[in-house]
């Protein structure tokens, strides 16, 4: 068995992405883990800032005049003055694997004490099996000292490939404004040591700031919207992203894992800052979630850029009477695909259908 220490697990094949409006000196504490990966950082707001990284790390850094070279009209797609920003990394990464994270969250400790390397146990999430056609009581089987549970079928054992693990955190947990302001003081101090598969047919809110995934498997899913600056909602791109992939995963049969790892997340965002992000999003989302939880994508659509192509098709047509930012949203959705086929050119290019504007 190759030693772990000397080479890491998967060095050669993830970038670690983090979106940042600041000097990352949280990377210190990350050091012992995340030293011997490739980091993307994406710097969101003013370009014309200096962000410093700390010395030893292998690193490349993008700012928005990047963003507008690489892309050119394409760039319109991705997020200004939002996390969403991230997606950007997503798109020029050439590895198979993805770990993004936000500069506010710090390494935690299990219950004994011992600090945990959020990296590596993403890394067993993603090599294992998801299990989302058939429930089991133990969790995850694939983990050490468990398996499935009397009377699982043996003809769904093998499982399928995990596309994404979701992890979680402690101390401030991932609230939108109305939870944060009725309990500004409330933390998550419980830590559950499991993992799970989130069941085919049921979608889930996603935290983007403790996130991995397969690129090449689900990676033009991955896309974090339009929000922030010029956009008239924020703070639900990691949902977007998140129910866009969940029923493209549950369409070409691949699994999403959440649970362990936890990381510290180390300060709550202004709620009232928050609620002025988050206000449309929180009544949108009541028909938005109906929307994915009743769409039906066609079975010739046997890629993820298919998928997502159609899924805009559906957006424009079915949530464009809720506002008409999401005509804006499909059109994005599009240039997203165009730019990663642009960008990943191994990967198999779609022809993009054109929509006329109503």
């Amino acid at each position: 068995m190759a030693d772990t220490n000397s080479t890491p697990i998967l060095k050669d094949d993830l970038d670690i992405v983090i979106p940042t409006i600041r000097n990352l000196d949280f990377l210190e504490m990350w050091r012992p883990f995340f030293q011997p990966y490739h980091l993307i950082i994406v710097q969101d707001g003013d370009p014309s800032k200096t962000i410093r990284v700390p010395d030893g790390f292998d690193y490349e850094l993008y700012n928005r005049n990047d963003i507008n070279r690489i892309l050119g009209s394409k760039a319109s797609c991705i997020s200004f003055k939002d996390s969403a920003c991230r997606c950007f990394g997503y798109l020029i990464s050439k590895k198979k694997y993805i770990f993004t994270i936000d500069d506010d969250c710090f390494v935690a400790k299990d219950p004994s004490g011992k600090e945990i390397n959020a990296l590596e146990q993403h890394i067993k999430n993603i090599l294992t099996p998801s299990t989302p056609f058939f429930f089991n009581t133990l969790y995850d089987p694939y983990r050490e000292g468990a398996d499935f549970v009397r009377g699982y079928p043996f003809s769904l054992r093998e499982g399928v490939p995990t596309a994404v693990s979701h992890g979680l955190w402690l101390n401030i947990p991932d609230y939108d404004a109305p939870t944060q302001l009725v309990k500004p003081m409330e933390r998550n101090t419980r830590y559950v040591d499991a993992v799970l598969t989130v069941p085919k047919a049921t979608l889930f809110p996603m935290c983007g700031m403790n996130l991995a995934f397969n690129r090449d498997l689900i990676g033009p899913a991955m896309y974090f919207g339009l929000m922030g600056d010029g956009q008239p909602i924020g703070r639900y791109d990691d949902m977007w992203a998140g129910w866009c992939m969940k029923v493209i995963c549950d369409h070409l049969g691949f699994g999403v894992k959440t649970g362990l790892p936890y990381i510290w997340h180390s300060k709550a965002s202004n709620p009232f800052t928050n609620l002025r992000k988050e206000y449309k999003g929180i009544f949108w989302q009541e028909q938005i979630v109906p929307f994915f939880q009743t769409v039906t994508l066609p079975k010739d659509c046997n890629t993820v850029q298919k998928c997502y192509i159609e899924l805009s098709k559906l957006v424009r047509e079915k949530l464009s009477s809720v506002d008409e930012y999401f005509i804006k949203l499909a059109d994005a959705m599009l240039t997203w695909i165009e730019a990663w086929d642009e960008l990943n050119p191994s990967e198999e290019a779609t022809e993009l259908p054109k929509f006329v504007s109503k």
